[in-house]
């Protein structure tokens, strides 16, 4: 299959692989968790197209074969960019999740490793490869390598709104995208850390790490893997809180764009100018002993040139809202 399934160039002509999302007023973030997530308030969005699943190592491949496209992880970084980097950790690229025998403290440098030669094609580094995982999502991508992608497929990155509003599947009273509990009768409903993070994990061996998608139920809206599995990108610099409510209802915000550029770089690291993005729907590393970011509020900060083996995206297309019978027949599909 060509990534035709993003042109979409007729309102109401369902583009493959994709659900439509109907614009809706929500309230975005939450006041029960972490700080960043707060406030909780409301916003408006207009409809959309989003991908059913995250972008996979098989539709990624389909990118690279037709572009010669080569990521961030595949680059050496250039001295200038990084002030005081010792030259011999300036060679390509990405942080892999590495689980120790034992930890002491928080330091994450403990289970996190800078490898060399880690990249989209050897999520594990050295001689690994992508045998067994075509349908698992993309890793290893930088947010440039994201966006390269969507602007070839006619896409774009969904804002950290679009993607709460569909991650949440029509439940908006809740705290999981399925509803109350982590885990409804001790089910796992998406692919999240099971055990004490880090040392420790329960899952079968061998199934420490991605999911094929579609591995986990989906949410009401039919969108597989919004939550767990890998965290997402968006297109929104990241900002320590969101914005006050607004005081009227006349004036809730319509499809927010996120904070500005110069507030998202990273106050401990004043002398390294790279603007952070908000990540959404935490990953197969979230765990309630850690990271419990496995929510559609959640949300987290990353550098626009930091790829890991635990962050992928999907894509979105925005237009007029289709016609009411493909409406219906997409939902009735799911």
């Amino acid at each position: 299959m060509s990534l035709a399934f993003g042109d979409g160039r007729a309102t109401g002509i369902a583009p493959e692989g994709m659900v439509w999302i109907a614009g809706r007023t929500f309230t975005m973030g939450s006041n029960n968790h972490y700080p960043e997530e707060a406030p909780a308030h409301p916003v408006k969005v207009d409809g959309f197209w989003i991908d059913e699943i995250p972008v996979t190592n098989r539709r990624f491949m389909e990118f690279v074969k037709a572009t010669g496209y080569v990521t961030f992880a595949e680059k050496a970084p250039e001295a200038k960019d990084y002030p005081g980097a010792k030259p011999e950790m300036l060679r390509a690229g990405s942080l892999v999740f590495v689980q120790p025998k034992t930890v002491s403290g928080s330091d994450i440098s403990q289970w996190w490793t800078f490898k060399f030669g880690a990249s989209w094609r050897r999520p594990l580094g050295g001689l690994s490869d992508l045998r067994g995982k075509l349908d698992h999502p993309v890793v290893h991508v930088a947010w440039c390598d994201a966006k390269a992608y969507a602007d070839w497929a006619g896409l774009d990155l969904p804002t950290e709104a679009e993607w709460e509003l569909a991650a949440r599947g029509g439940l908006y009273d809740t705290e999981f995208a399925w509803g109350d509990e982590l885990m409804p009768g001790s089910t796992p409903m998406a692919n999240t850390w099971q055990g004490a993070f880090p040392v420790t994990s329960t899952k079968p061996k061998g199934h420490e790490r991605t999911s094929p998608v579609r591995n986990f139920p989906p949410n009401g809206y039919g969108l597989y893997d919004m939550i767990g599995n890998v965290w997402e990108w968006t297109t929104d610099y990241w900002s320590g809180r969101h914005p006050e409510p607004a005081a009227k209802t006349c004036c809730i915000p319509s499809n927010p764009r996120g904070g500005g550029v110069e507030a998202s770089y990273d106050p401990r690291q004043p002398s390294i100018r790279i603007p952070r993005r908000v990540l959404k729907g935490g990953s197969h590393l979230c765990a309630p002993n850690y990271c419990r970011r496995y929510r559609p509020a959640a949300r987290h900060a990353e550098p626009e040139d930091t790829s890991t083996s635990h962050l992928g995206f999907r894509c979105i297309k925005r237009v007029s809202a289709p016609t009411e019978d493909v409406h219906e027949t997409i939902h009735s599909g799911h």
